[in-house]
C-alpha cells in the first residue's frame, strides 16, 4: 500500500485536514449550545405559565364580576321604582 503523504502530497493532506476540521467543529458547537442530552429536554417538557395568559384569565374574572354587580344593581332599581 503506498504511503498516503507521499500519494497526496503533505500540503494537500495539512489542507484537507482543515477542510473537514471546520464543519466538524461547527457540529461539535451547535451540538453543545442546543444542549447535547435528552434528559435535559425531559425537565423542560410541561411549558411555563405565561404570565400574559394568567393576566388575561385575571382581566376577564375581573369583568365578569363587574357585569354581575352590574346587574345585581339594576334588579334593585328596577325593583324600587315599582
Amino acid at each position: 500500500m503506498p504511503d498516503v503523504l507521499a500519494v497526496l502530497g503533505g500540503n494537500s493532506l495539512l489542507l484537507g485536514l482543515c477542510v473537514l476540521a471546520c464543519p466538524l467543529m461547527m457540529v461539535v458547537m451547535m451540538r453543545g449550545m442546543r444542549g447535547g442530552t435528552s434528559s435535559s429536554q425531559q425537565t423542560h417538557d410541561a411549558p411555563a405559565p405565561d404570565p400574559d395568559e394568567a393576566e388575561l384569565a385575571r382581566l376577564r374574572a375581573e369583568i365578569d364580576q363587574l357585569k354581575a354587580a352590574d346587574r345585581d344593581r339594576d334588579g334593585r332599581s328596577s325593583r324600587q321604582h315599582l
